[in-house]
C-alpha cells in the first residue's frame, strides 16, 4: 500500500506557508529555541483550543517570516518535500496580515514563493486572511488583490466563529469576475450553517475543511449538487479535536454522499504530518481501500488549475495504478 501511494500522483490543496514552515529551518537557525520534538508535533498531541493552536503556530512562523527571502527558503524547503511524495500540484496561502506586519508588498512574497517551485511541480498562490480583515486597514490591499499577478485567489481562514462581513460576498464576486479562485474555510470549528454560508451566501465551490457539513444532510446534500470541493486535513482535525479520532472522521460519509474531497496537510508545522501519512492514515485507520484511495488523488486533479493536457494525463495514470 505504501508503494501505491507513493506512485499515486498527488495534489495538496490545503496548505498555509506559514503553517508548513519545516521545523528543522527552525532548528538549525535557533537551536537554541527550538528543541527537537516539541509535545506539540507528537501524534497524540490535542490542541485544546484553536486560540492555543493559533499561539503555537503564530509563536513559530513569525520570527521566521521576516522577508520575502525567508518565503523563499521555506517554500523551497516545502516544495522539496513534496517532490519526495510525488505531489505534483500545490495550492498554498500565505497570511495576507503578515505583509502588514513586515512591511513586504503582497507580489513580493508571491514573487519569493513562485521563485522557489521547482521544476515538475506546479503551484497556485492563494492570499489568505481572516473574516474581519475586510473591514480593517487590509480592505485598500483587499481591494486591489483582482490585479495581482500571479496570484490564484484567496481564502478566508482563521477563528471560523467570527462573523463574516457582509460585503465579503460582493468582494468575493468581484475576484471570480478577474478570474481568481475563491475559498473559505467552514465546518472546522462551527457548523454546518456555515458550510451552507460559504456556499450560498460568498458563491464558493472550494471550502476549506467542510467536515462540520455531516452534522446536516440538507448540507451535504447542497455540497453535492453545487459541486463543491471539500479540501480536508484528516490529521489536523483530529489534533484540532474537530474529530474526536481518525477512525470517525466522516470523510468516506461525505464522498459516499457525493462530496468531491481531497486530503491535505493545512500545517505541518504543527502536526508533524505529511501528505503520505494522511494518505497511510486513510488505509490503516479507515480501511480505505486502492480504489478509494485513487478517487482521493482523482478529486485534487479535478479541481486543480492545470492544463487540460496535464490533468488527462494524471488522471489516466491514476487509472492505470488502480487497476494494477
Amino acid at each position: 500500500m505504501r508503494d501505491f501511494i507513493q506512485a499515486l500522483p498527488k495534489t495538496e490543496t490545503h496548505l498555509h506557508v506559514e503553517g508548513a514552515l519545516p521545523y528543522e529551518l527552525l532548528m538549525a537557525w535557533r537551536p537554541e529555541l527550538y528543541p527537537d520534538d516539541p509535545p506539540f508535533r507528537a501524534r497524540s498531541y490535542r490542541y485544546a483550543t484553536f486560540p492555543l493552536f493559533e499561539k503555537t503556530l503564530l509563536d513559530h512562523a513569525l520570527p521566521w517570516f521576516t522577508t520575502a527571502e525567508r518565503y523563499y527558503v521555506a517554500a523551497r524547503a516545502i516544495f522539496a518535500k513534496h517532490v519526495a511524495q510525488n505531489v505534483r500540484y500545490v495550492e498554498t496561502s500565505f497570511h495576507l496580515p503578515v505583509t502588514k506586519f513586515i512591511n513586504v508588498p503582497g507580489p513580493e512574497i508571491i514573487a519569493a514563493i513562485r521563485a522557489a517551485v521547482p521544476p515538475g511541480l506546479e503551484v497556485r498562490i492563494f492570499a489568505g486572511m481572516l473574516r474581519s480583515d475586510i473591514n480593517g486597514d487590509l480592505r485598500p490591499t483587499i481591494n486591489q488583490l483582482h490585479k495581482w499577478d500571479g496570484l490564484a485567489g484567496v481564502d478566508l481562514h482563521g477563528f471560523e466563529q467570527m462573523p463574516t462581513v457582509m460585503d465579503t460576498a460582493e468582494v468575493w464576486a468581484r475576484l471570480r469576475t478577474a478570474g481568481k479562485v475563491t475559498k473559505c474555510h467552514a465546518g472546522e470549528f462551527d457548523g454546518a450553517a456555515r458550510v451552507r454560508e460559504a456556499i450560498e451566501l460568498l458563491g464558493v465551490t472550494r471550502v476549506q475543511h467542510g467536515v462540520r457539513a455531516i452534522e446536516d444532510p440538507a448540507v451535504v446534500k447542497l455540497a453535492a449538487e453545487r459541486g463543491v470541493t471539500f479540501d480536508v486535513c484528516p490529521i489536523s482535525n483530529v489534533g484540532l479535536k474537530v474529530v474526536p479520532a481518525i477512525r470517525e472522521h466522516p470523510i468516506r460519509r461525505l464522498m459516499r454522499a457525493g462530496v468531491r474531497c481531497t486530503v491535505s496537510t493545512d500545517d505541518p508545522l504543527c502536526f508533524a504530518n505529511t501528505l503520505t501519512e494522511e494518505y497511510t492514515t486513510l488505509a490503516t485507520e479507515l480501511s480505505f481501500t486502492r480504489a478509494e484511495l485513487a478517487q482521493v488523488a482523482r478529486n485534487g486533479w479535478e479541481v486543480a488549475d492545470v492544463t487540460t493536457a496535464t490533468r488527462e494525463a494524471a488522471l489516466a495514470e491514476i487509472a492505470r495504478l488502480a487497476k494494477m
